[in-house]
């Protein structure tokens, strides 16, 4: 199949398991099967002799040992001495065996490679479970020891006629022919059934006189051997004896055909009387009586599919309730086919195509079985590598699938492909993948032959023919002419080879073309032959001339970003000066961080103000304002400023909030939201009274305990037409520490700003421990090493010895 081989590496491997599985399940089978055979054989044992299990397989061993036979095929033995499930209860007679005594066996001096060959058969038989399967397994086993073509399994009728319930070797004609027999003079096998003896038909010519020859013609087989099943209540002599009445005995006779005509050796005689009275036991578990099956048209195609020398199979549609095919069923296979798992030829049947092959689903190949059921066309895939698992090993070979419709079903075949048309693939798949085509110009004879590529890439129908190498120039664009023109020239006349790049105009555009080739000379160094290739590098063309418009693009936008961003730099350096050391207002001490988040450019919406008022009061103002860049920058500008404007010329905190957040809703960007924070210190009281809209909280410390302000009511700015804002005091004291800062300090990505907060204040608490207040370490022990968003920190503190009253 078209994917068994394609993701090669995992599919082989899976392959490999499933098939170890496979195996190893049919082993389990035949140890359950084979174990259900001994416990059978086991309870007949302690049914005639009322013993105990134990005693029982003691028994079979003893009778094995004796009679130089295997355990399984002493079970098989004993099993066929039951009676019959219909037949009445036997009286105690005959079942009063001596513990000890061997049941008939093969004469002595039967050669150890026939009692190998009876052991093998005995363990097949184990997975035999209907009289059809009973001949196939004959056939399969017996006919390479013995040289036996055909396999025919009658039972006889009430009537006292014989009906065939299985055959192996034989068509399904003849099988139907032969079905019913009736109890006439002259038939063969009702004779060895009535005396309970074997009749060996050793010379056609001479037999048919006598007997009436199955076959037809009858020359057909030229040697027959029918052989009783002997077993029941009345076996008391081995195979071929006189003991007891053979009608009471044998119901079933098999049959061995020939196609020589010779007598049968004593050693094949004995060997085949064998493997007949082994056959009693198998028939004794699943009855005589068959359901006939025979003249059906699947039983039909498969007698053809057999015979048939390649691997192919007969599939139905299986459909879904809303008509459309789900799968396929497999009616029919040939003996060569193997699927993914191992499985081949009769046990393929019954199974879906995509349980056989699952690797199929979706490739070319499941899609031409759609088709072709359809549309009713042939289907053949391009060829492709098929691995497949016979006897454990993995084989790989190169196929072609093929499907054809037949009636309402399909046949799919697989082809090997011949290693000639394998080679030309391999040069077509190269042209086509390398997009390039041979050409080779005979200079002397004025013979030109191209590729098909060639053809395809000049877009010139191969009726008109190839063009001279003096006429490839005609082609090209004007522009290329010239180069290509006297490449070719000093090629035909000097014998230089070339490789010139030239473009055509065909009917997708225009093409990026390159023709290579070389000069064969005589021996006076005249040109003769000229032999090179003709490839098609328009994508890759386009793509080197994309990728050289992206360059530029980016380079373009490149400078434009550092444009912006050395404006924006030096648009806030202006706007927003950062003092190089602390700072006095108002008695306090104030340090100031801006931390951007790229660094190198102080590009940001984050701000700050320290400044003191007319009335001798500090004025702190902090905001963020959402976005980077220009309009960040812009933004950040208008409200800084605005903010203090409206504080030194009166306005309260809360109303300076709520102008500013009118101004930011009525701006040029009516979506730009920011936060803020304003605090307002009285140095004469220690009052710092403070308003917020969306800001984290300001953080105290005094006198080592870290805790946060408790917020006023307050929102971001831009985000309502009814804003509601709210102002809070707290009376400091010498020493004390408040940090204004902007949430870039607090908040990382994918984590909740409570973890931040505490962060911070675990750091400001271990500094108040250790007795520092460096800014920058606390910096430090917050912040990570990439940072995603500007910072900003206003650091106040009152002086220890502060004499304010």
């Amino acid at each position: 199949m078209p994917g068994e081989s394609g993701g090669a590496p995992d599919l082989a491997a899976l392959t490999r398991v499933v098939a170890r599985q496979r195996a190893e399940m049919d082993r389990l089978q035949d140890v359950a099967a084979t174990s259900a055979v001994v416990e059978r054989a086991k309870g007949a044992v302690m049914a005639r002799l009322g013993c105990t299990p134990d005693a029982a397989h003691d028994v079979l061993l003893q009778r094995a040992k004796a009679a130089r036979r295997t355990l399984l095929e002493e079970c098989w033995i004993t099993l066929g001495t039951l009676a019959p499930p219909s037949a009445p209860a036997p009286g105690p007679g005959p079942y009063e065996v001596d513990a000890t005594a061997a049941l008939p066996d093969v004469p002595p001096g039967t050669a150890e490679d026939v009692a190998l060959a009876l052991a093998r058969l005995g363990r097949a038989l184990v997975r035999v479970s209907t009289p059809q399967d009973l001949a196939r397994c004959l056939l399969e086993h017996v006919a390479p020891d013995v040289g036996v073509d055909a396999v025919l399994l009658y039972a006889r009728l009430p009537a006292g006629g014989l009906e065939l319930i299985g055959h192996a070797g034989v068509d399904d004609a003849l099988a139907r022919q032969w079905q019913q027999v009736p109890p006439l003079t002259g038939i063969a096998p009702l004779e060895a059934l009535r005396s309970g003896e074997p009749r060996w038909l050793e010379d056609s010519r001479t037999d048919r006189k006598r007997y009436l020859l199955i076959g037809e013609p009858p020359e057909r087989w030229g040697s027959r051997a029918w052989l009783p099943v002997l077993g029941g209540p009345g076996d008391a002599g081995g195979p071929g004896g006189s003991g007891g009445s053979g009608d009471e005995r044998a119901a079933v006779v098999v049959g061995f055909l020939r196609g020589v005509g010779a007598p049968f050796p004593q050693r094949t005689r004995e060997h085949l009387e064998a493997v007949a009275h082994l056959c009693a036991g198998p028939l004794a578990m699943f009855g005589t009586r068959q359901e006939p099956a025979l003249g059906s048209a699947v039983d039909a195609v498969q007698a053809v599919f057999d015979r048939l020398p390649v691997q192919a199979v007969l599939l139905t549609p299986v459909r879904a309730p809303s008509g459309a095919v789900e799968d396929f069923r497999v009616d029919a296979a040939t003996a060569d086919t193997v699927d993914s798992t191992g499985r081949s030829g009769r046990r393929l049947t019954g199974l879906r195509l995509l349980e056989c092959w699952p690797a199929i689903t979706g490739e070319p190949l499941w899609h031409g079985c759609l088709d072709t059921l359809t549309r009713g066309t042939a289907f053949t895939s391009e060829p492709f590598a098929r691995q497949r698992t016979v006897g454990g090993e993995t084989e790989l070979s190169t196929v072609c699938a093929h499907v054809e419709r037949l009636g309402d079903g399909l046949v799919l075949t697989w082809l090997p492909y011949d290693p000639s048309d394998r080679q030309e693939q391999r040069l077509a798949d190269v042209q086509r993948l390398g997009n390039l085509g041979w050409a080779n110009w005979n200079l002397a004879a004025g013979d030109v032959s191209w590729s098909s590529q060639v053809f395809t890439i000049f877009e010139r129908d191969p009726a008109l023919g190839a063009l001279q190498l003096t006429a490839l120039p005609e082609l090209a664009l004007p522009e290329d002419v010239p180069a290509l023109a006297r490449a070719v020239g000093e090629l035909v006349r000097l014998g230089r080879p070339c490789d010139v790049p030239f473009r055509i105009v065909t009917r997708g555009g225009v093409r990026h073309l390159r023709v290579v080739a070389e000069a064969v000379s005589d021996q006076y160094g005249t040109p003769v032959e000229v032999h090179g290739f003709v490839q098609d590098l328009t994508a890759q063309r386009s793509a080197e001339l994309a990728l050289l418009a992206s360059e530029r693009a980016m380079l373009t936008q490149h400078g434009v970003l550092q444009a912006e961003r050395t404006v924006a730099a030096r648009l806030q350096d202006a706007l927003l000066p950062l003092p190089e050391k602390p700072v006095q207002l108002a008695g306090l001490r104030v340090e100031v961080a801006y931390l951007p988040a790229q660094s190198g450019l102080n590009v940001g919406g984050d701000w700050f103000s320290a400044i003191q008022l007319p009335d001798g009061d500090a004025l702190f103002v902090l905001g963020d304002v959402a976005g980077h860049g220009m309009d960040a920058v812009a933004t950040m500008a208008q409200l800084r400023f605005t903010a203090k404007g409206m504080v030194i010329t009166g306005s309260s905190l809360t109303g300076a909030l709520h102008r500013l957040s009118a101004l930011l809703l009525h701006s040029r960007d009516s979506h730009g939201t920011a936060t803020m924070v304003l605090a307002r210190y009285d140095p004469a009281e220690r009052r710092l009274v403070w308003a917020q809209a969306g800001h984290p909280p300001p953080l105290l410390v005094r006198d080592g305990a870290v805790r946060y302000l408790d917020r006023p009511a307050g929102m971001l700015l831009g985000a309502s037409d009814t804003p509601r804002y709210g102002e809070a005091e707290c009376l400091l004291r010498p020493g004390d520490r408040v940090v204004l800062y902007t949430d870039g300090l607090v908040e990382r990505p994918a984590e909740n700003i409570d973890r931040g907060l505490e962060r911070l204040a675990g750091a400001v608490a271990a500094q108040a421990a250790a007795g520092t207040v460096s800014l920058d370490r606390l910096l430090s022990a917050v912040l990570e090493a990439e940072q995603h968003d500007d910072v900003c920190v206003l650091d106040i503190r009152v002086p220890e010895d502060d004499a304010t009253s």
